[in-house]
């Protein structure tokens, strides 16, 4: 074995030691049977926990590995598009986060799926939302929960001089453990750690990158290579018209926005956080993160016939880094596919074990031994993805990820995001994210529309189905829970 596969070894094992105590330590916010401590954290993030754990959990694994390949395949356009979502994060913190943030701490919400339920006015049509919801988040997150555990898996097979499926199970392995330990609060300390780990490599990266190249040179090669790289005269993936690049701003304010595991980073803040702290923060790690895809373009350059667009970032690693470099930001990479994982884990975790017990068993069902059941979601469901990444079909990081988190945007922007500002009725809800599912998700499998173009459609339909059915069904008891009800029948921290 190479002395350096060794050192990464070691690395590796100080790391999973570190996350573990961290896991375990978290557990302090998680008193017994409290359900609270375990879905939101108690309440409990500060300005800087809260933003470094949004920004982990947004740029992630794609991030890394997804968008450098994708910008090797179609050029520019993509480290554009890449750049939309640090502004995007930063709005939905200033402009949305509060809103939702004390709505849901009016109600004692702990999940997004409790949320839209109580917002509904609860009852049976609550235990509907809730279930229905619920379900959703599970089929479709453990779609993007498979891409992430196929990207940390690929990475980490090549550092460690490992197979696939051995490196994917390690690395989802101390991912259970963790999440198990300390439920949210694990998981957004151990983002915190991760992303200021991945800020760190995007400095080191770019200034290898652009301290050896000549720009004039770099760019003669790439139009002779293909002239849509740097001038295209389409939107590529996102779509025919150049200008549908453009959609990524409004794509990933509402990913920031209605997503449950990005939401729930709203839910889990400190009441009275400042937050225009939370949005500087966001708007300097993003903007660092912001600059990753532009490896693609640089291996583009130096490898121009590359069979799978992500390989881009391990063969840069590979080839223009140290041993000792790329050790250490391969496993900052590790850090960035970890951090969405985990929190894909984590509310796929509590859809399972608090949304459907309370949809199945009603507000008055014992929380006894609920905790249990919410740590047992995330050992099996964190075994399921697994096995889906092992047995499932060759496909683009990007396109899964984007397949799994559009369509659940497109589900849920009604009743969670225009429910903020308008109230609507259950059953505008219900149809809402039952037309957003189908429409984005059919689009995505069947339509050759490009990547945005789906969820975005999905998510216009959807609309406009909660105002419709909202106004033609009764919407006098939706928006009563906050005074008068709490499904879960705990304490919200």
């Amino acid at each position: 074995m190479d002395p350096y596969t060794y050192f990464n070894w070691g690395l590796l094992a100080l790391t999973f030691v570190l996350l573990i105590v961290i896991g375990y330590l978290s557990s302090r916010y998680i008193t017994k049977d409290s359900e609270g401590g375990f879905l939101v954290a108690g309440r409990s993030l500060g300005p800087f926990v809260a933003a470094g754990t949004i920004v982990a959990t947004g740029f992630s694994g794609w991030g890394f590995i997804g968008s450098p390949g994708v910008t090797y395949q179609f050029g520019a356009i993509e480290v554009l598009g890449n750049f939309f979502f640090a502004p995007a994060m930063m709005i939905a913190v200033l402009y949305f986060a509060r809103f939702l943030q004390s709505r849901a701490l009016e109600m004692g919400s702990n999940t997004i799926p409790e949320y839209v339920a109580q917002s509904h006015g609860g009852g049976i049509m609550g235990r509907v939302l809730q279930g229905v919801a619920g379900i959703i988040t599970i089929l479709l997150l453990l779609v993007f929960l498979t891409s992430q555990i196929k990207a940390v898996g690929l990475l980490g097979a090549e550092w460690l001089d490992i197979k696939l499926g051995t490196s994917a199970t390690l690395m989802i392995a101390v991912i259970i453990i963790y999440t198990m330990l300390g439920g949210l609060a694990a998981v957004a300390w151990t983002d915190t750690i991760m992303v200021c780990g991945m800020a760190l490599a995007a400095v080191l990266i770019m200034i290898q990158i652009f301290t050896s190249v000549d720009l004039t040179a770099w760019q003669s090669s790439l139009n002779n290579i293909d002239p849509e790289l740097l001038n295209p005269t389409t939107g590529a993936h996102y779509g025919d018209n150049v200008a549908t690049v453009f959609l990524v701003l409004p794509y990933a304010f509402l990913f920031s926005a209605v997503l449950p595991y990005m939401a729930i980073r709203f839910l889990a803040m400190k009441p009275g956080i400042k937050f225009h702290k939370v949005g500087v923060y966001v708007a300097i790690l993003g903007a660092l993160l912001s600059l990753i895809p532009i490896v693609g373009l640089y291996m583009r350059m130096q490898f121009p016939e590359l069979e799978d667009p992500d390989r881009a970032m391990p063969m840069y690693l590979e080839h223009f880094m140290h041993p000792a470099i790329q050790g250490l930001i391969t496993l900052f990479i590790l850090f960035a596919m970890k951090s969405t994982a985990n929190s894909l884990l984590h509310t796929v975790a509590s859809a399972t074990s608090h949304d459907l017990r309370l949809a199945l068993f009603g507000e008055h069902h014992s929380d006894h031994g609920a905790l249990t059941i919410n740590r047992i979601a995330v050992v099996i469901l964190g075994i399921v993805g697994l096995l889906m990444m092992l047995y499932a079909p060759p496909f683009m990081l990007s396109w899964l990820g984007i397949l799994g988190s559009g369509t659940l945007m497109a589900s849920m922007i009604g009743p969670v995001f225009i429910s903020t500002f308008w109230q609507g009725s259950g059953w505008g809800a219900l149809t809402a994210m039952i037309v957003g599912f189908f429409t984005s998700g059919y689009m995505m499998l069947f339509m050759e529309v490009g990547w945005l173009i789906g969820p975005l459609t999905g998510c216009a339909v959807s609309s406009a189905c909660y105002v419709g059915v909202s106004l033609l069904t009764d919407r006098n008891h939706a928006g009563d829970a906050s005074s008068n009800m709490n499904l879960s029948g705990t304490s919200s921290t």
